[in-house]
Protein backbone atom coordinates (compact mmCIF):
# COMPACT_ATOMS: atom_id res chain seq x y z
CA UNK A 1 0.00 0.00 0.00
CA UNK A 2 1.56 3.14 -1.16
CA UNK A 3 1.81 5.49 2.55
CA UNK A 4 1.15 9.19 2.44
CA UNK A 5 3.11 10.97 4.37
CA UNK A 6 2.14 13.81 6.88
CA UNK A 7 4.48 13.79 9.74
CA UNK A 8 5.27 17.00 11.06
CA UNK A 9 9.32 16.28 11.09
CA UNK A 10 11.39 14.69 10.22
CA UNK A 11 9.14 14.64 7.44
CA UNK A 12 8.75 13.42 3.88
CA UNK A 13 11.35 14.27 1.17
CA UNK A 14 11.14 14.00 -2.49
CA UNK A 15 11.56 10.98 -4.60
CA UNK A 16 14.45 13.24 -6.17
CA UNK A 17 16.10 13.30 -2.78
CA UNK A 18 15.77 10.22 -1.79
CA UNK A 19 16.94 8.18 -4.59
CA UNK A 20 20.26 10.67 -4.97
CA UNK A 21 20.68 9.94 -1.67
CA UNK A 22 20.43 6.66 -1.61
CA UNK A 23 22.72 6.15 -4.82
CA UNK A 24 25.62 8.01 -3.25
CA UNK A 25 25.29 6.03 0.29
CA UNK A 26 26.76 3.07 -2.51
CA UNK A 27 29.10 5.54 -4.94
CA UNK A 28 29.36 9.15 -4.28
CA UNK A 29 30.60 11.15 -6.89
CA UNK A 30 31.69 8.29 -8.93
CA UNK A 31 34.42 8.09 -6.17
CA UNK A 32 33.88 4.21 -5.28
CA UNK A 33 33.03 5.66 -1.97
CA UNK A 34 30.34 6.09 0.17
CA UNK A 35 28.81 9.75 1.02
CA UNK A 36 29.40 7.97 4.39
CA UNK A 37 32.84 7.52 4.44
CA UNK A 38 34.27 10.00 1.80
CA UNK A 39 36.29 13.18 3.76
CA UNK A 40 34.40 16.75 3.68
CA UNK A 41 38.28 18.09 2.67
CA UNK A 42 37.79 16.09 -0.73
CA UNK A 43 37.18 17.93 -3.85
CA UNK A 44 34.17 16.14 -4.31
CA UNK A 45 32.36 17.32 -1.21
CA UNK A 46 33.73 20.48 -1.60
CA UNK A 47 31.28 20.83 -5.20
CA UNK A 48 28.40 19.60 -2.98
CA UNK A 49 29.02 22.52 -0.45
CA UNK A 50 30.15 25.30 -2.95
CA UNK A 51 26.70 24.14 -5.31
CA UNK A 52 24.29 23.88 -2.51
CA UNK A 53 25.49 27.43 -1.16
CA UNK A 54 25.41 28.82 -4.46
CA UNK A 55 21.72 27.26 -4.70
CA UNK A 56 20.15 28.97 -1.54
CA UNK A 57 21.41 32.22 -2.36
CA UNK A 58 20.23 32.05 -5.78
CA UNK A 59 16.74 30.54 -5.03
CA UNK A 60 15.96 32.67 -2.29
CA UNK A 61 17.33 35.59 -4.12
CA UNK A 62 19.80 36.36 -1.13
CA UNK A 63 21.82 39.91 -1.96
CA UNK A 64 25.52 40.36 -1.27
CA UNK A 65 26.84 40.66 1.70
CA UNK A 66 25.15 37.53 3.02
CA UNK A 67 26.77 34.02 4.37
CA UNK A 68 25.28 30.86 4.14
CA UNK A 69 26.42 28.12 7.31
CA UNK A 70 25.62 24.56 7.31
CA UNK A 71 26.23 23.89 11.11
CA UNK A 72 25.05 21.00 13.52
CA UNK A 73 22.96 21.45 16.48
CA UNK A 74 19.07 22.24 14.77
CA UNK A 75 17.63 25.15 15.19
CA UNK A 76 17.41 24.68 18.73
CA UNK A 77 21.15 25.49 19.09
CA UNK A 78 20.28 28.80 17.23
CA UNK A 79 17.87 29.79 20.06
CA UNK A 80 21.30 30.85 22.43
CA UNK A 81 23.87 31.38 18.84
CA UNK A 82 21.73 34.34 17.96
CA UNK A 83 21.66 35.99 21.20
CA UNK A 84 25.22 35.08 21.93
CA UNK A 85 26.25 37.08 18.74
CA UNK A 86 23.30 39.53 18.57
CA UNK A 87 22.76 40.06 22.16
CA UNK A 88 24.30 42.97 24.20
CA UNK A 89 21.56 44.54 26.24
CA UNK A 90 17.89 43.72 25.27
CA UNK A 91 16.03 41.71 22.32
CA UNK A 92 12.62 41.77 21.41
CA UNK A 93 10.71 38.68 20.65
CA UNK A 94 6.92 37.47 19.46
CA UNK A 95 5.59 34.51 21.43
CA UNK A 96 3.23 32.56 19.05
CA UNK A 97 4.25 28.91 19.97
CA UNK A 98 6.64 26.29 21.64
CA UNK A 99 9.31 27.05 19.72
CA UNK A 100 9.29 30.91 20.12
CA UNK A 101 9.00 29.85 24.17
CA UNK A 102 12.07 27.82 24.32
CA UNK A 103 13.59 30.86 22.10
CA UNK A 104 13.11 33.60 24.79
CA UNK A 105 13.98 31.21 27.26
CA UNK A 106 17.66 31.11 25.87
CA UNK A 107 17.74 34.47 25.19
CA UNK A 108 17.07 35.62 29.05
CA UNK A 109 20.52 33.81 29.30
CA UNK A 110 22.27 36.41 27.67
CA UNK A 111 20.42 40.05 28.48
CA UNK A 112 16.93 41.37 29.19
CA UNK A 113 14.38 39.79 26.50
CA UNK A 114 11.04 42.13 25.36
CA UNK A 115 8.17 40.05 24.83
CA UNK A 116 6.37 42.17 22.93
CA UNK A 117 3.10 40.43 22.22
CA UNK A 118 2.52 36.72 23.11
CA UNK A 119 -1.08 35.18 22.15
CA UNK A 120 0.17 31.77 24.64
CA UNK A 121 -3.22 32.49 26.96
CA UNK A 122 -5.37 31.58 23.92
CA UNK A 123 -3.13 28.53 23.02
CA UNK A 124 -1.31 30.10 20.62
CA UNK A 125 -4.43 30.03 18.34
CA UNK A 126 -3.48 32.97 16.94
CA UNK A 127 -0.50 35.80 15.49
CA UNK A 128 -0.61 38.58 17.44
CA UNK A 129 -0.59 41.51 15.73
CA UNK A 130 -1.22 45.65 16.39
CA UNK A 131 2.33 45.36 18.76
CA UNK A 132 5.08 47.71 18.76
CA UNK A 133 8.80 46.58 18.01
CA UNK A 134 11.16 48.85 20.77
CA UNK A 135 13.36 50.85 18.82
CA UNK A 136 15.98 50.45 21.51
CA UNK A 137 16.83 46.73 21.15
CA UNK A 138 19.17 44.62 19.92
CA UNK A 139 16.91 42.83 17.19
CA UNK A 140 13.20 41.77 16.85
CA UNK A 141 13.13 38.00 16.88
CA UNK A 142 9.73 35.93 15.65
CA UNK A 143 9.00 32.25 14.41
CA UNK A 144 7.69 32.08 10.77
CA UNK A 145 5.65 29.06 11.43
CA UNK A 146 4.47 27.33 13.91
CA UNK A 147 3.95 23.56 13.62
CA UNK A 148 2.59 22.64 16.77
CA UNK A 149 -0.67 25.08 16.60
CA UNK A 150 -0.84 25.45 12.68
CA UNK A 151 -0.27 29.25 12.38
CA UNK A 152 2.32 31.19 10.29
CA UNK A 153 2.85 34.67 9.14
CA UNK A 154 3.70 34.58 5.52
CA UNK A 155 4.95 37.81 5.25
CA UNK A 156 8.00 39.82 6.21
CA UNK A 157 7.39 42.29 9.81
CA UNK A 158 8.69 45.66 8.74
CA UNK A 159 10.23 46.93 12.34
CA UNK A 160 12.20 49.59 10.77
CA UNK A 161 15.82 49.86 11.54
CA UNK A 162 15.60 46.85 14.50
CA UNK A 163 17.59 44.02 13.16
CA UNK A 164 15.45 41.40 12.25
CA UNK A 165 15.95 37.62 12.88
CA UNK A 166 13.62 34.47 12.13
CA UNK A 167 13.34 30.92 13.00
CA UNK A 168 11.89 29.50 9.38
CA UNK A 169 12.39 25.92 10.04
CA UNK A 170 9.20 24.59 8.83
CA UNK A 171 8.56 27.03 5.98
CA UNK A 172 11.61 28.31 4.56
CA UNK A 173 11.74 27.93 0.39
CA UNK A 174 7.73 27.52 0.52
CA UNK A 175 7.28 31.51 -0.33
CA UNK A 176 9.36 34.25 -1.52
CA UNK A 177 11.59 35.75 1.56
CA UNK A 178 12.76 39.69 1.43
CA UNK A 179 16.39 38.25 2.54
CA UNK A 180 17.76 41.99 2.82
CA UNK A 181 15.09 42.72 5.76
CA UNK A 182 16.79 40.46 7.52
CA UNK A 183 19.91 39.98 9.59
CA UNK A 184 19.53 36.14 10.40
CA UNK A 185 17.26 33.85 9.10
CA UNK A 186 17.87 30.23 11.00
CA UNK A 187 16.19 26.74 9.50
CA UNK A 188 16.18 22.67 10.73
CA UNK A 189 16.79 21.12 7.58
CA UNK A 190 14.12 18.16 8.59
CA UNK A 191 10.89 19.87 7.13
CA UNK A 192 11.52 21.15 3.63
CA UNK A 193 14.93 20.10 2.81
CA UNK A 194 16.82 17.28 4.17
CA UNK A 195 16.85 14.60 7.01
CA UNK A 196 17.80 15.81 10.34
CA UNK A 197 21.23 16.92 11.24
CA UNK A 198 22.16 20.33 9.73
CA UNK A 199 20.58 23.46 9.89
CA UNK A 200 20.82 26.33 7.41
CA UNK A 201 21.65 29.96 8.52
CA UNK A 202 21.77 32.85 6.31
CA UNK A 203 23.19 35.68 8.09
CA UNK A 204 24.24 39.46 7.22
CA UNK A 205 28.04 39.61 7.62
CA UNK A 206 28.23 42.96 9.01
CA UNK A 207 25.64 42.26 11.67
CA UNK A 208 28.19 40.21 13.58
CA UNK A 209 31.07 41.42 16.25
CA UNK A 210 29.54 43.92 17.67
CA UNK A 211 28.45 42.16 20.98
CA UNK A 212 30.91 42.82 24.35
CA UNK A 213 30.92 39.55 25.30
CA UNK A 214 33.37 36.81 23.81
CA UNK A 215 32.14 34.16 21.97
CA UNK A 216 32.64 30.45 22.42
CA UNK A 217 34.73 29.79 19.40
CA UNK A 218 32.18 26.94 17.55
CA UNK A 219 29.56 30.02 18.92
CA UNK A 220 30.45 32.17 17.34
CA UNK A 221 28.87 32.79 13.17
CA UNK A 222 32.32 34.39 12.29
CA UNK A 223 34.04 31.21 12.74
CA UNK A 224 31.94 29.46 10.68
CA UNK A 225 31.78 32.13 7.50
CA UNK A 226 35.50 32.44 8.02
CA UNK A 227 35.83 28.67 7.10
CA UNK A 228 33.09 28.51 5.14
CA UNK A 229 31.24 25.68 7.02
CA UNK A 230 34.15 23.74 7.30
CA UNK A 231 35.72 24.91 10.70
CA UNK A 232 34.89 21.17 12.14
CA UNK A 233 33.50 18.12 10.11
CA UNK A 234 30.08 18.93 9.07
CA UNK A 235 27.26 16.84 8.55
CA UNK A 236 27.72 15.31 5.49
CA UNK A 237 25.11 13.19 4.41
CA UNK A 238 22.40 16.03 4.89
CA UNK A 239 24.03 18.65 3.51
CA UNK A 240 24.67 16.16 0.17
CA UNK A 241 20.18 15.66 0.44
CA UNK A 242 20.16 19.36 0.89
CA UNK A 243 21.91 19.80 -2.36
CA UNK A 244 19.32 17.40 -4.23
CA UNK A 245 16.30 19.04 -2.55
CA UNK A 246 17.38 22.17 -3.57
CA UNK A 247 18.25 20.95 -7.18
CA UNK A 248 14.74 19.61 -7.28
CA UNK A 249 13.14 23.07 -6.15
CA UNK A 250 15.39 25.01 -9.30
CA UNK A 251 14.00 22.37 -11.75
CA UNK A 252 10.29 22.72 -10.75
CA UNK A 253 10.77 26.21 -11.07
CA UNK A 254 11.58 28.06 -7.76
CA UNK A 255 10.35 29.05 -5.11
CA UNK A 256 7.30 30.79 -6.46
CA UNK A 257 6.12 27.97 -8.58
CA UNK A 258 6.65 25.75 -5.09
CA UNK A 259 4.28 28.78 -3.35
CA UNK A 260 1.43 28.19 -5.87
CA UNK A 261 1.90 23.99 -5.03
CA UNK A 262 1.68 24.97 -1.31
CA UNK A 263 -0.83 27.19 -0.91
CA UNK A 264 -3.27 25.26 -3.79
CA UNK A 265 -2.81 22.10 -1.05
CA UNK A 266 -3.80 23.75 1.74
CA UNK A 267 -6.38 25.44 0.17
CA UNK A 268 -8.12 22.04 -1.05
CA UNK A 269 -7.88 20.79 2.85
CA UNK A 270 -9.19 23.46 4.34
CA UNK A 271 -11.99 23.78 2.33
CA UNK A 272 -12.70 20.32 3.31
CA UNK A 273 -12.69 21.27 6.85
CA UNK A 274 -14.48 24.24 6.56
CA UNK A 275 -17.16 22.57 4.85
CA UNK A 276 -17.64 19.59 7.11
CA UNK A 277 -19.99 19.18 10.17
CA UNK A 278 -17.20 16.78 11.62
CA UNK A 279 -13.89 18.94 11.80
CA UNK A 280 -13.23 22.12 12.57
CA UNK A 281 -10.02 23.93 12.18
CA UNK A 282 -8.13 25.45 15.14
CA UNK A 283 -6.69 28.61 14.48
CA UNK A 284 -9.07 31.37 15.12
CA UNK A 285 -7.98 34.01 12.64
CA UNK A 286 -8.27 32.53 9.17
CA UNK A 287 -5.54 35.06 8.22
CA UNK A 288 -3.12 33.05 10.78
CA UNK A 289 -3.97 29.69 9.04
CA UNK A 290 -0.27 27.81 8.00
CA UNK A 291 0.02 26.18 5.12
CA UNK A 292 2.74 23.89 5.94
CA UNK A 293 0.76 22.69 8.81
CA UNK A 294 -3.21 22.07 9.12
CA UNK A 295 -4.46 21.78 12.01
CA UNK A 296 -7.56 20.72 12.70
CA UNK A 297 -10.11 18.64 15.43
CA UNK A 298 -13.51 16.92 15.81
CA UNK A 299 -16.44 19.28 16.43
CA UNK A 300 -16.87 18.34 20.36
CA UNK A 301 -20.65 16.07 19.05
CA UNK A 302 -17.52 13.74 17.21
CA UNK A 303 -15.12 14.41 20.03
CA UNK A 304 -15.07 10.64 20.91
CA UNK A 305 -13.90 9.19 17.50
CA UNK A 306 -10.89 11.08 16.82
CA UNK A 307 -8.84 7.89 17.60
CA UNK A 308 -11.16 5.93 15.47
CA UNK A 309 -10.30 8.35 12.29
CA UNK A 310 -6.58 7.92 13.11
CA UNK A 311 -7.05 3.95 12.92
CA UNK A 312 -9.50 4.48 9.74
CA UNK A 313 -6.49 6.98 8.14
CA UNK A 314 -4.05 3.98 8.63
CA UNK A 315 -5.98 1.53 6.18
CA UNK A 316 -5.79 4.38 3.60
CA UNK A 317 -2.13 4.42 3.99
CA UNK A 318 -2.12 7.68 6.00
CA UNK A 319 0.86 8.41 8.50
CA UNK A 320 1.23 10.97 10.75
CA UNK A 321 -1.72 12.57 10.81
CA UNK A 322 -2.20 12.74 14.85
CA UNK A 323 -2.14 15.95 16.59
CA UNK A 324 0.49 17.17 18.96
CA UNK A 325 -0.47 16.57 22.71
CA UNK A 326 -0.50 20.04 23.31
CA UNK A 327 -3.52 20.57 20.62
CA UNK A 328 -5.12 17.35 19.95
CA UNK A 329 -6.94 16.41 17.01
CA UNK A 330 -5.26 15.88 14.02
CA UNK A 331 -2.22 17.91 12.13
CA UNK A 332 -1.42 17.35 8.45
CA UNK A 333 2.00 18.72 7.39
CA UNK A 334 1.94 19.54 3.91
CA UNK A 335 5.76 20.40 3.33
CA UNK A 336 6.90 20.84 0.05
CA UNK A 337 7.61 17.70 -1.63
CA UNK A 338 3.88 16.29 -0.26
CA UNK A 339 2.05 15.84 -3.53
CA UNK A 340 -1.42 16.99 -3.99
CA UNK A 341 -2.16 13.61 -4.49
CA UNK A 342 -1.88 12.85 -0.74
CA UNK A 343 -4.26 15.57 -0.03
CA UNK A 344 -6.62 14.17 -2.17
CA UNK A 345 -6.64 10.96 -0.28
CA UNK A 346 -6.57 12.46 3.00
CA UNK A 347 -9.59 14.93 2.04
CA UNK A 348 -11.19 11.23 0.76
CA UNK A 349 -10.83 9.86 3.83
CA UNK A 350 -12.32 13.09 5.75
CA UNK A 351 -15.64 12.40 3.75
CA UNK A 352 -15.60 8.70 3.77
CA UNK A 353 -15.30 8.39 7.81
CA UNK A 354 -17.90 11.61 7.60
CA UNK A 355 -20.39 9.60 5.91
CA UNK A 356 -19.93 6.51 8.02
CA UNK A 357 -20.73 8.45 10.79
Amino acid sequence: MKKHNFYAGPSILSQYTIKNTADAILNFADTGLSVLEVSHRSKEFQAVMDEATALVKELLEIPEGYSVLFLGGGASMQFCMVPYNLLNRKAAYLETGTWATNAIKEARLFGEVDVVASSKDANFTFIPKGYTVPEDVDYFHFTSNNTIYGTEMRYDPDCGNVRLVADMSSDIFSRPVDVSKYDIIYAGAQKNLAPAGVTIVIVRDEALGHVERQIPTMLDYRTHVKKGSMFNTPPVLPIFSALQTLRYYKELGGIREIEKMDVAKAGRLYDAIDSSRMFEGTVTDPADRSIMNVCFVMTPEYKELEKDFVDFCSTKGIVGIKGHRSVGGFRASLYNALPMESVEVLVAAMKEFESKH
